[in-house]
């Protein structure tokens, strides 16, 4: 995975009016903490952290006050009207240290004829991996399934240098076999509102 570097600036002022202004100076308030070490105050340039988020688990190299730092992002906060990102929680990270982070899973092939359907029941697996080497998603082939089958978390094959961290039991996918309506129960209460 690629580092995307960003420049930030130490925030001194704090609270609601402080980051609406940052804000409309089109940049984002944001924590970094992490190995024991106090949590800094930044803002950040919103346009090019946004683009930065748009990568799952993305590495960033922070440049402040002339030090670099290897941070992911840990929480982001969102307007729920216009999506724009009102705060963002980053974890300091270390090459080479090990970190639990969520990975997209996603699937591939065609469920056995039959139409069935394929139920996801979890959209993540938790993993860790090395910092530098996060991967952005998980791919398990669903080829020739049929109803009744599930895929357990340990069924899914990880990149290399990726363990599972979450529980190896859990069940991520399955498949169910559509319901089917009966058009003619309907079609016979729609008569009877109708008389």
């Amino acid at each position: 995975m690629a580092e995307i570097k960003l420049a930030a600036q130490a925030r001194t002022e704090f609270g609601k009016g402080a980051a609406r202004r940052a804000r409309r100076a089109n940049q984002v308030p944001a924590v970094v903490y992490g190995h024991g070490a106090e949590s800094v105050h930044i803002t950040l340039p919103a346009h090019e952290l946004q683009l930065a988020l748009r990568t799952a688990n993305v590495l960033i190299g922070l440049e402040l006050d002339g030090k670099d730092a290897l941070v992911i992002p840990k929480a982001v906060q969102r307007n729920p009207l216009k999506g724009d990102i009102e705060h963002v929680d980053l974890l300091t990270v270390k090459r080479g240290e090990k970190v639990n982070v969520e990975v997209a899973v996603h699937v591939e092939g065609d469920l056995a004829p039959g139409g069935n359907l394929l139920e996801y029941v979890q959209n993540t697996l938790l993993v860790e991996a090395e910092a530098t080497h996060i991967p952005e998603s998980v791919t398990v082939s669903v080829q020739g399934l049929d109803a009744g089958a599930s895929i357990l978390a340990k069924d899914i094959p990880l990149p290399k240098g990726s363990v599972l961290a979450g529980d190896e039991d859990a069940i991520v996918l399955q498949v169910v076999a559509a319901q089917a309506e009966e058009p003619a129960a309907e079609s016979a209460e729609e008569a009877g509102e109708e008389a």
